[in-house]
């Protein structure tokens, strides 16, 4: 009797890879085609190409498996304050600034780019690849929107690394306040060269930032802070200041400066830190001194592994004021905003990642004599994640639409309304969404390696977004103090116009708004009415940029269904699961 060989390998689905993320993304591209009907996706094309080759997917992998180590020492003993990271976290960086995620939106006049083969959301690099016009350059290109979904087709290859990303997008406006650092600083933060090197600003081709506001005491109550900035004259910067005193939760101590908040002389303000004093700041007037800026230690996360986060102490540290004194939570708020709207681009790309791996596993796996996809019950889980995915793309890419409109009245209402709405509800769905895609995918999803170890990295990312920049109730809350302003009601109602008449379930929704606000002024209900306004949201928007399929399926399972929505995989007879699958496959 022979011996039986049982390493034969079958029924095994072959990873997702080397596809292109956004031609395989049928509802991203409509929510853009809808949001910013003149813009020229070329430089998108390309982008979604090089991010979902092996390559890139390999680097997402080596830096998340190989996380960034601190280094507070030399070996003589002297203070370095260093993080290390391996090389594919650095070419995840470069790809990332290469492509303008950062400071695109920004940028005037237009930085040159960079020597990279990486695609840019910049016009030169499509006009000169041919693969574009001048549309993106012109007044309506819609930077933010053209940004926003090159972040979201990011996040999908590797979220953790655009956290200095997403703060330099958010803090380089901000600096506007400082006329004289803004000169110094914007060129670098804006282009698109990456250069890791802890050296003077003025010697690298691009630079980055982070923020550090939380303390340990405080948490989201930032004027609970207790870190002290006493006046220490000033220079070719402004009014400069001597800190002492911490930061609890201080992302991405590598990047070049810093904004944070402290207590001066005229209350909470805003200051800028860098960490390379500038000659005519350092000891002595040497060039290349490091800042009293003293990394603790690096924070061992759940998530987000490729990205550092740190515990801080400024030791009499120098920095700059931004802004004027007293003025600090005011402008971290309006740099929260940008932020925040990050958070839901980052759990709708993570979302769409799940989902386009779990459809793709299960279009190729067998089970009980069929494809998994080809089972009743698993074709209504799929379809159902597929809503939600479309729902949240629809919802962060219409709140990015408003940051492309600053003068426009109803965009501004909008921006107001949308950014607590966004956070809020896409995070808040993040990790029932991943539960349920690593769920397709069974065992498989639940392990670390190959390519559906992806499905645990994704599991594990998804509550950073939720946390960061303001947890559930402080942006329930936040809802709240945008509907008391006199035209919060009236923009809402012409937001949710266009859909009136579509579905009864919407319609009646929509006409319960007004009293929901009026009921619910404390904030003891706000999380519904946060959940409420963005399902009628998500629905108007669908029935704009979806086709019928998708608008009616949402409709009946999240505003129809009393007892449905409670869990993925519950959409009703009547759903066209076949138009719904077909539209989100991702190839």
């Amino acid at each position: 009797m022979g011996m039986q060989v049982t390493h034969e390998v079958f029924n095994q689905p072959e990873p997702l890879v080397n596809y292109n993320l956004f031609t395989g993304n049928q509802g991203l591209r409509d929510a853009l085609k809808f949001n910013a009907p003149a813009l020229d996706t070329a430089a998108l094309a390309a982008l979604g190409e090089r991010l979902g080759t092996a390559d890139m997917q390999t680097h997402a992998r080596l830096a998340n498996v190989h996380p960034p180590a601190l280094r507070s020492h030399d070996r003589l003993g002297h203070r370095i304050d260093a993080v290390e990271f391996h090389p594919s976290y650095h070419a995840l960086m470069s790809a990332a600034t290469g492509a303008g995620l950062h400071g695109t939106p920004w940028a005037e006049p237009v930085p040159p780019a960079p020597a990279t083969d990486l695609p840019s959301l910049r016009p030169e690099t499509a006009r000169a690849t041919g693969g574009g016009s001048s549309a993106l350059g012109a007044p309506g290109a819609s930077p933010h929107v053209l940004r926003a979904a090159g972040f979201m087709l990011f996040t999908e290859l590797e979220p953790s690394i655009l956290c200095p990303i997403s703060m330099t997008y958010a803090v380089t406006p901000a600096l506007r306040a400082n006329a004289a650092l803004y000169a110094d600083w914007a060129p670098g933060l804006t282009s698109r060269a990456y250069d890791p090197a802890l050296k003077l600003f003025s010697d690298k081709p691009g630079l980055t930032m982070g923020m550090g506001m939380t303390e340990k005491q405080g948490g989201s109550d930032v004027r609970a802070n207790t870190t002290a900035a006493a006046p220490d004259g000033t220079d070719a910067w402004g009014a400069r200041y001597r800190v002492t005193g911490h930061k609890w939760f201080m992302s991405a101590p590598m990047c070049d400066a810093f904004l944070i908040l402290a207590q001066t002389p005229g209350g909470l303000s805003c200051l800028f830190l860098p960490r390379v004093l500038p000659p005519w700041a350092a000891p002595c007037g040497g060039a290349g001194a490091l800042n009293a800026i003293h990394i603790q230690r690096l924070k061992d996360k759940l998530g987000n592994q490729a990205n550092a986060s740190s515990e801080v102490e400024f030791a009499g540290a120098t920095a700059w004021r931004v802004g004027e004194e007293g003025r600090g939570v005011p402008q971290i708020l309006a740099m929260g905003t940008m932020t925040r709207l990050d958070c839901a681009l980052g759990t709708s790309g993570l979302m769409r990642q799940a989902l386009a791996i779990a459809l793709d596993h299960t279009a190729q796996r067998q089970a009980f004599g069929k494809r998994l996809i080809d089972q009743p019950l698993m074709r209504n889980v799929l379809a159902d994640l597929a809503l939600e995915s479309e729902a949240a793309t629809a919802l962060a890419l219409r709140l990015a639409r408003a940051f492309d409109h600053p003068d426009d009245a109803h965009e501004r209402a909008m921006a107001r309304l949308l950014t607590p709405v966004a956070k809020y509800w896409v995070c808040k769905r993040g990790s029932a969404f991943a539960q349920e895609a690593m769920e397709c995918l069974g065992g498989n999803g639940y392990v670390e390696e190959g390519g559906e170890g992806i499905m645990a990295r994704i599991y594990r990312e998804m509550p950073v977004n939720s946390i960061w920049e303001g947890a559930g109730n402080i942006m329930a809350i936040d809802l709240l103090r945008a509907l008391r302003q006199a035209d919060a009601a009236a923009a809402l109602a012409h937001e949710l116009a266009p859909a009136r008449g579509l579905h009864p379930a919407l319609d009646r929704l929509a006409a319960s708004l007004p009293l929901q606000v009026d009921a619910m002024a404390t904030e003891l209900e706000a999380r519904r009415l946060a959940q409420n306004v963005a399902l009628a949201v998500q629905a108007a928007l669908l029935a704009q940029s979806a086709p019928p399929a998708v608008f009616s399926a949402f409709c009946e399972s999240r505003l129809a269904d009393a007892q449905g929505g409670r869990a993925f995989g519950t959409l009703g007879t009547g759903a066209d699961l076949d138009a719904i699958l077909t539209r989100a496959a991702p190839r």
